[in-house]
């Protein structure tokens, strides 16, 4: 047995981040919105093409500020996935919103877009895809949907960090999208996040919301001669050190996503024999998407074949992991939320994914994880 354990996640370093964070200190601005802030938004309106970024303290916290921009009121259904973090719901239920869960789609295991139609009644006000694991959503067709029936859509963006849907950054394509840099993603600050505002008319709200509900943003840039308090709104800035941090994470982004490429790459053309004899199910990449390599995940026969799997990874040192108790099952799903229609799909991903280490670094080890599979 190989002592030496092969996790799940290690977080990778560019060798940049404690030299910016040493700088925000020399400089002594350390709350939020200086000059690291600054420039990690530009650098991301310049890549997506978005109106407007701001960077948040978490992805949760940029997905809370969609659902203000979004006007989501008591009773308000908001159309999402079951198959996602709890924050995609938790944003709008805040808000008294209502999730409307539909079911996944059995390739890419995103929002089926056409069950969203069905699912619209005169109360729905948004719709909410999930990129899964940096895998576009059918974007044309959810756009359209959501202009034929006057609703906003929030794109769920937290997994999607330099991937793309026909040449289009994934979040910049709704009226909304939101970002994750935690460091479980691709891109990391530790904790983070941004919201991308693609709508004008939503960018001078989104900044008043993002500091404390004030227009704090437009005093410091000289357009008023002082702040007062404008809107709702609370504290969702992240500190200079997690701008820097985030900063040189972001001035690799290229490379750091190519490096993971590699690794995916490695995986699928490894497994392709594996899957030939029926023995799982490989990612499905459309031909009008650009993932990012975020996960490499196995879709396994049974909740059994995947505990067996867990048990011989392990047995090596090797953890792989898997996601998500699904919203719908979940006990605040049930008070909160409700289904619409058949859930089978979300159900049984649910039970049969698997998900393998993926790191920058991992490539000396990688054949150690193949071998398992292969064994």
């Amino acid at each position: 047995m190989n002592v030496v354990m092969i996790p799940f996640n290690r977080i990778y370093l560019t060798g940049k981040e404690l030299t910016y964070i040493q700088t925000s200190h020399e400089i002594g601005n350390l709350s939020g919105d200086g000059g690291f802030t600054h420039k990690a938004c530009a650098w991301l309106e310049t890549k997506t093409q978005t109106k407007k970024a701001l960077i948040t303290h978490s992805c949760t916290a940029a997905l809370e500020m969609a659902a203000i921009l979004a006007d989501i009121q008591q009773g308000d259904e908001i159309i999402m996935p079951s198959y996602t973090f709890v924050s995609t719901a938790n944003a709008f239920v805040l808000r008294g919103g209502v999730p409307v869960f539909v079911d996944i789609r059995p390739d890419t295991l995103n929002i089926d877009e056409t069950l969203i139609e069905a699912a619209i009644t005169n109360r729905t006000k948004a719709i909410v895809p999930v990129h899964y694991a940096g895998v576009g959503c059918e974007m044309d067709t959810i756009m359209a949907i959501a202009k034929k029936h006057n609703l906003m859509v929030v794109e769920d963006a937290a997994q999607g960090v330099m991937a793309t849907y026909k040449g289009r950054a994934l979040g910049s394509i709704g009226d909304m999208g939101a970002y994750s840099f935690h460091e479980t993603k691709n891109i990391i600050s530790g904790e983070g996040g941004a919201i991308l505002v693609n709508r004008e008319p939503l960018m001078l709200r989104a900044e008043i919301i993002r500091e404390k509900g004030t227009n704090r943003s437009q005093f410091y840039r000289g357009q008023v001669d002082k702040y007062t308090w404008q809107d709702v709104g609370s504290s969702y800035l992240p500190g200079e050190d997690v701008a820097a941090f985030l900063l040189a994470q972001l001035e690799q982004a290229e490379e750091i996503t190519q490096k993971r490429m590699d690794i995916w790459n490695t995986y699928h053309q490894a497994l392709a024999q594996l899957e030939q004899k029926g023995m799982l199910r490989r990612p499905v990449i459309p031909v009008d998407c650009q993932h990012n390599a975020h996960m490499y995940y196995l879709l396994l026969e049974s909740l059994e074949q995947r505990s067996e799997l867990i048990k011989k990874f392990k047995k090596q040192n090797i953890h792989p992991t898997f996601h998500y108790i699904p919203l719908h099952s979940a006990p605040a799903g049930k008070k909160y939320a409700r289904a619409h229609g058949d859930l089978s799909i979300t159900d049984r991903v649910s039970d049969t994914l698997l998900r393998l280490p993926l790191w920058v670094g991992l490539e000396s080890r990688q054949q150690e994880v193949i071998d398992v599979l292969m064994s």
